[in-house]
């Protein structure tokens, strides 16, 4: 059995607990909204000062993250650690923890990525175009969506870290960036004060073209991209599990929310080398940055 913490209580942190819970993990919750629970801890210091853990999640607010990592950076903690994305609300040189530390990019472990990974294997690869786009307001029912911290630049919220998923994706499957061009802001009525459309192109470090739309408006859940070699289209539908090759649609079985979750979480404590490491984290937010200061200058940025 795997002593595991979880630091944070809200949706993500709530799943974390449940599926570790499902796993036979022996789970504690730093909380500061749990009274009378035996496994729950007010405070990082005070949970790690109380017992050793195997395996510790960071599943609070964006811009909590840097602190909370200190704060476990400074501790005797030596097992693994995983930080939901993205890994901090800005770039900072850190020097690399002396655990080892994986960065919550669970959309690594979507079967439909896998299979493109494969498909692309012995593919001259010219170009992508990639799309996500979710309404706001319909993401967490129940809740004001102009509360919460997605409405909030300063809260690490955003589209382009909120759907920094296809950063990683992108960056995982084709290779990193190396220059761009953006366009992001603020072009609808929703009540929030963080970007809610944004537009990237850019080339890779092995010259393929890629373009991408990140938005909080679309009320037709979509998450999709397709790629042009010089033998084929290949269409993924991560909605709908589908891959279109060629017009040949595939249609694969429909997977449960969590699935990605129990995988990312399977992979790490076997040591594989899917999960998104601490330094690729790193590299997505450095892009995120590149991504604002492009939108904001009206420039190319090159990655140096």
């Amino acid at each position: 059995m795997i002593k595991t913490l979880i630091v944070g209580y809200g949706s993500i942190g709530k799943r974390h607990i449940r599926i570790l819970n499902e796993m036979g993990h022996d789970v504690y919750i730093v909380s500061r909204h749990l009274e009378n629970n035996k496994k729950c801890y007010k405070t990082i210091e005070l949970a790690l000062t109380s017992q050793e853990f195997n395996y510790i999640v960071i599943a609070n607010k964006t811009f909590e993250h840097y602190e909370t990592f200190n704060k476990i950076n400074q501790s005797n903690f030596n097992g693994i650690l995983l930080i939901e994305k993205p890994i901090f609300s800005k770039f900072c040189n850190i020097q690399r923890p002396k655990f080892t530390t994986y960065i919550a990019y669970n959309l690594r472990f979507h079967p439909l990525i896998q299979e493109t990974k494969s498909l692309i294997e012995h593919e001259q690869v010219l170009s992508i175009n990639a799309y996500v786009g979710q309404y706001l307001p319909s993401w967490r029912p129940g809740t004001d969506y102009s509360k919460s911290y997605s409405a909030f630049a300063s809260l690490g919220g955003g589209v382009i870290r909120d759907l920094s998923h296809e950063l990683d994706y992108l960056s995982y499957l084709f290779g990193s960036w190396r220059e761009l061009t953006a366009f992001c802001g603020k072009i609808s009525d929703l009540k929030i004060q963080s970007e809610d459309y944004c537009q990237v192109m850019y080339n890779t470090e092995n010259n393929i073209k890629i373009t991408l739309e990140l938005n909080y408006l679309d009320r037709i859940v979509q998450r999709y991209y397709t790629i042009q070699t010089n033998n084929k289209t290949i269409k993924v539908d991560l909605i709908n599990n589908q891959i279109n090759i060629n017009g040949n649609v595939i249609q694969y079985p429909k997977i449960d929310r969590d699935y990605t979750y129990l995988k990312q979480h399977e992979h790490i404590l076997s040591n594989s080398e899917i999960p998104c490491t601490f330094e690729e984290g790193l590299k997505i937010i450095e892009m995120i940055e590149a991504i604002e200061r492009s939108s904001k200058d009206r420039k190319w940025i090159k990655n140096e």
